[in-house]
């Protein structure tokens, strides 16, 4: 109801949306079924549990819509998903704007993620890259400290995997459309939170 009229989407319209629920369903059950990827979830979840209970922390990086889940998983950890428990460490890089504007203007965007993950970063950490297409420059600088730092990464990126994958092990999201991977990172993000969560403070996941 819009302005106190009945508004009927055309045939066109329909279809569309139609189509596209079709295909994020399409990706979520190609998830269901990847059992190796599932290997790959519950391994996080291990290094994460890792890091907490020896004082480390869980850092997030990603561009545009991935800058956004960065924020949002880390905002789980620190405030809490399925029940009240005390906040466990997690930032994502690069949300001071006036240190990422400072960084990307005396050493460029590239360094954005890697400069602020050289100063923060922890031996116990956990570095987890967003990047939808594997090729970001500045997650893939990000990454370079990380190894070099020997902080355990695991990325989350799409079908391909690009060059990230060829540098950390990735969480691959079976498509090639920006929107559909991003909905699963998000997906996985909070299945990833769930299992660190309930396993730390010994409740069962709802």
């Amino acid at each position: 109801m819009i302005l106190g009229h009945s508004y009927a989407p055309g045939d066109q319209v329909k279809q569309q949306i139609q189509t596209d629920l079709q295909n994020a369903l399409a990706v979520h059950q190609a998830l269901l079924l990847d059992t190796a990827l599932h290997a790959q979830i519950a391994e996080l979840s291990e290094w994460c549990l890792d890091a907490l209970r020896n004082g480390g922390k869980i850092l997030f990086a990603g561009n545009g819509g991935s800058f956004a889940d960065a924020q949002h998983l880390a905002a789980e950890f620190v405030s809490r998903l399925q029940f009240d428990r005390a906040p466990l460490p997690s930032i994502a890089l690069a949300t001071n704007s006036s240190s990422m504007s400072a960084i990307g203007n005396d050493y460029g965007y590239d360094q954005v993620f890697a400069r602020e993950l050289r100063a923060m970063a922890g031996p116990h950490d956990v570095f987890i890259p967003f990047t939808t297409s594997g090729n970001s420059p500045n997650i893939l600088a990000a990454v370079e400290v990380a190894q070099e730092l020997s902080i355990r990464t695991m990325g989350f990126t799409g079908e391909s995997g690009g060059r990230l994958a060829a540098v950390c092990p990735c969480l691959h999201v079976p498509s090639g459309r920006t929107e559909r991977i991003q909905e699963g990172h998000i997906l996985l993000g909070h299945i990833l939170c769930g299992l660190v969560e309930s396993i730390y403070f010994g409740r069962e996941a709802s």
